[in-house]
């Protein structure tokens, strides 16, 4: 009898090639890893895998303590996923405005979620739970996504080793957004290991104030301790708008129905084509899948309106 359990089920996703949006670049080919393809649906299925192995395998994490750490909805519902599987209890710090889809998908793998001041983004979930745990330490295994070696460790094991292997070591260019920084990091370590000439490339919102989820301005936010910025090659910055444009010509074009961060990479790795030799290989990853995101206003592009509706 063969069998696996669901977190096996974790890497070894597809690489795409994006020939539509590839195209009017010339031969530069923009190829994408499809990382909705992991059993819960994100790339942050790598990262919360490794992460609370880690703290089993050191006796850290115990069935007496619960799973806490701060998310903005991906790494969470891999937690969650994880969690139910192996009886753990998953408690989830987050900004309030949240997707919905994201909090129900939680919800529903049984985890417990604490709601958190969405002025203060993902900086004010991450402050609120070390908070709690300082209360309490003894209740908690507090993974701590931002500053977990096991988060960017997964990315250099898996996520790098799968696109060197996939491009048959053709890549020339690797480019990503960053929240916690863990797929930056782990990829371009990995890459610039197995060839120092490949260009890692780094990802941002362009302004503080942005709408692509999941993703920080790392100028204007704590910057995590697992962040390496010695592997930037460059910085690209990625506008709100551009992102949603790309996410949605995704859907259009590709027939790939993946989220707002992904729509920013792919954004990013336009950018790079550019002016990029004609033989470059540019790789970037697809975060998660639209179906987080499907009451979210931007998929229907409006018409500036005109006029005011003053409200008192």
């Amino acid at each position: 009898m063969k069998f696996v359990h669901i977190y096996d089920m974790v890497g070894n996703t597809p690489l795409l090639e994006l020939e539509n949006i590839s195209r009017p670049y010339g031969g530069v080919r923009i190829l994408a890893k499809a990382e909705f393809a992991n059993p819960s649906g994100s790339v942050k299925d790598r990262a919360a895998k490794a992460m609370l192995k880690d703290g089993i395998d050191r006796g850290l994490l115990t069935k007496d303590k619960a799973v806490i750490d701060a998310t903005s909805g991906n790494t969470g519902i891999a937690y969650a996923m994880i969690g139910s599987a192996l009886g753990y209890k998953v408690i989830l710090y987050m900004p309030a405005n949240t997707s919905l889809e994201r909090k129900g998908i939680m919800r529903h793998f049984g985890a417990e979620i604490v709601e958190t001041d969405p002025l203060q983004s993902s900086d004010g979930a991450f402050l609120a739970v070390q908070k709690a745990v300082g209360e309490d330490p003894d209740k908690y295994f507090y993974p701590d996504q931002y500053n977990n070696p096991a988060n960017p460790l997964a990315h250099y094991n898996g996520t790098g080793r799968e696109i060197w292997e996939q491009t048959d070591h053709q890549i020339s260019h690797f480019v990503s957004v960053m929240g916690t920084s863990g797929t930056f990091t782990g990829t371009s370590r990995r890459l610039k290991d197995e060839n120092p000439k490949i260009k890692t490339i780094a990802a941002q919102p362009s302004s503080p104030f942005h709408g692509i989820e999941g993703t920080k301005h790392m100028g204007s936010t704590i910057t995590p301790g697992i962040l390496d910025p010695r592997l930037q090659d460059d910085l690209i910055e990625v506008e709100t708008e551009s992102a949603y444009e790309i996410t949605r010509r995704l859907a259009l074009e590709e027939g790939i129905f993946a989220g707002i961060s992904s729509g920013a990479n792919v954004a990013a790795a336009m950018k790079i084509a550019e002016t990029a030799p004609k033989d470059a290989v540019i790789v970037t990853v697809l975060c998660d899948s639209g179906s987080r995101y499907t009451t979210d206003r931007f998929w229907e592009p409006v018409e500036p309106e005109l006029g005011f509706d003053w409200k008192i």
